[in-house]
């Protein structure tokens, strides 16, 4: 996806940007408690959060574990007695903006979402599992390896996730935007979402909208909601579908 040529949010149905950016703060921020996401109105991890499914992992209601976020922001840190974590971990996000800044030619702008040692602690190991950055002619691309793909739900969300993502680490680095390249390991469509993903295939997409951070935004974990503006978006209408777990 050339970035320039428009934001890449789905159009033969409507994605909803709220969730979309709400999580990647959620990520950006370090967070793994499916509560604050509830309360920024965003219910897209809550079939992972039950009690039922927690308790799996031997933990409470809402606590999905060394999730994306831990993973993002405190790689590695030490687990404490009480099911916590010290802050003695790798902040990958904050490393790799700092390489872009100091050494943008660099091959090894690399950020993993996951952990040998704790995939078997989380509600969901992590399905976009590691990202890299690139800097050419003052331009950041990224490009992400999917391990498994949802590909009616959870891919849209995906794509405009990083897309987003590429455009704060620019914003923040002083950068232009370049390209986002999507790598997916397992692609596949669930049996309960073969009629969805057949109405969708009838539609015809629409030209792509235009996105705009506000120029206030100079960390990624500060971005809100506001700060987000997409122009332009005309998506057929919504298509709902049950989660798949």
């Amino acid at each position: 996806f050339d970035l320039s040529a428009g934001f890449p949010l789905v159009t033969t149905k409507k994605l909803h940007l709220r969730s979309i950016v709400w999580e990647l703060v959620w990520f950006l921020q370090g967070r793994t408690d499916n509560q604050w996401l509830n309360e920024h109105g965003v219910t897209i991890w809550d079939e992972w959060a039950t009690a039922e499914q927690c308790a799996r992992f031997g933990r409470a209601a809402g606590d999905l574990g060394p999730v994306y976020g831990h993973q993002w922001r405190n790689f590695g840190a030490t687990r404490l007695p009480d099911g916590s974590y010290a802050r003695d971990g790798v902040d990958q996000i904050a490393w790799v903006m700092q390489e872009i800044r100091r050494n943008p030619s660099s091959r090894r702008l690399l950020v993993t979402g996951w952990n040998p040692r704790e995939q078997d602690q989380v509600a969901l190991p992590p399905c976009h599992t590691f990202f890299q950055f690139q800097v050419q002619d003052g331009k950041l691309s990224c490009q992400l390896y999917q391990r498994s793909a949802d590909s009616f739900l959870g891919v849209p969300f995906n794509i405009a996730s990083y897309a987003l993502l590429t455009h704060l680490i620019a914003q923040c680095c002083d950068l232009a935007v370049g390209d986002f390249i999507h790598t997916l390991g397992d692609a596949h469509i669930y049996q309960n979402h073969l009629e969805q993903v057949r109405l969708q295939l009838s539609r015809e997409p629409r030209p792509l909208p235009r996105l705009q951070l506000a120029p206030t935004v100079r960390e990624p974990a500060e971005l809100k909601l506001e700060d987000v503006s997409v122009t332009g978006y005309d998506p057929h209408p919504a298509i709902k579908a049950a989660v798949a777990i």
